[in-house]
C-alpha cells in the first residue's frame, strides 16, 4: 500500500514544470539511506511542498516545507498544513523565517532554477545557515523539457535550466563543497534501486 501513496502523491504533481518536486518523492527511499538519521528533521523549499512535507510526516519525521511561489490551488490537506504551520509561504529572495541549524537537512526543488545568481548569491548561504547535516538540492537538466507557456506567470520567469559544471562551479565560488559521505551511499542506494533521476541532484555539506 506503501507504493500506491507514492504514485498518487507522484501523479499530483505536474510534470509540465520539468518538476524536480516529485523527483523528490521519488528520490526519498534513497536519500533515507544516504542521511539516516539526518532525514528526522527536514525543510523542503519549493513546489508542491505540502506533498512532500505530507509524505515525511506521514513516515513519522518532522518535515517543514517553504513554497515560494502560491497557494492558490491548494487542496484542503495542504490548507491544513499550512494552517498549522508545517508549510509557509515565503519568499525565498530573502532570509529565510527560522533560526541558524534549525533542521538536519534542506531540501530544495525547482527553486533556485528561477533565480538569478545576485539572487542565488544570498539565497544558498541562506539554506546553508538554516540546516546542520547539509543541502539536497534538485535543479532542472537543461536537456529536460520547458516548462509550458501557460506556467511561466506563475514564477514570474522562465527557469534557467544550468548545466552540471555551472552549477559545480557556482557551488565552489559560494564555498559550498560537496557532502561526499551522503553523495556515495545515495549514488550506491539510487543504483541499487535502479533509480536514475531525471534531475541533477547535489549533496552539499552546510
Amino acid at each position: 500500500p506503501a507504493s500506491g501513496v507514492t504514485v498518487t502523491s507522484r501523479e499530483a504533481v505536474s510534470r509540465a514544470e520539468g518538476s524536480c518536486t516529485s523527483e523528490v518523492i521519488e528520490a526519498l527511499p534513497y536519500l533515507k539511506k544516504a542521511y539516516g538519521s539526518a532525514m528526522q528533521k527536514v525543510l523542503h523549499v519549493g513546489p508542491d511542498s505540502c506533498t512532500v512535507v505530507s509524505n515525511l510526516l506521514k513516515e513519522g519525521k518532522e518535515a517543514w516545507g517553504v513554497e515560494p511561489y502560491d497557494l492558490d490551488d491548494a487542496d484542503s490537506s495542504c490548507k491544513s498544513l499550512v494552517r498549522k504551520g508545517f508549510v509557509r509561504l515565503s519568499d525565498i529572495k530573502f532570509s529565510l523565517p527560522y533560526r541558524p541549524d534549525s533542521f538536519n537537512l534542506v531540501v530544495v526543488s525547482d527553486a533556485l532554477d528561477y533565480l538569478t545568481p545576485r539572487y542565488l548569491n544570498k539565497t544558498l548561504p541562506d539554506l546553508a545557515r538554516v540546516s546542520t547535516d547539509g543541502l539536497v538540492i534538485f535543479t532542472g537538466n537543461p536537456g529536460q523539457q520547458k516548462a509550458k507557456v501557460s506556467e511561466l506567470p506563475k514564477f514570474g520567469r522562465p527557469a534557467k535550466l544550468r548545466s552540471n559544471s555551472w552549477w559545480t562551479r557556482y557551488f565552489i565560488q559560494t564555498g559550498l563543497t560537496e557532502n561526499e559521505g551522503p553523495l556515495k551511499k545515495f549514488e550506491q542506494a539510487a543504483s541499487k534501486g535502479n533509480y536514475e533521476p531525471d534531475c541533477q541532484i547535489f549533496h552539499l555539506s552546510s
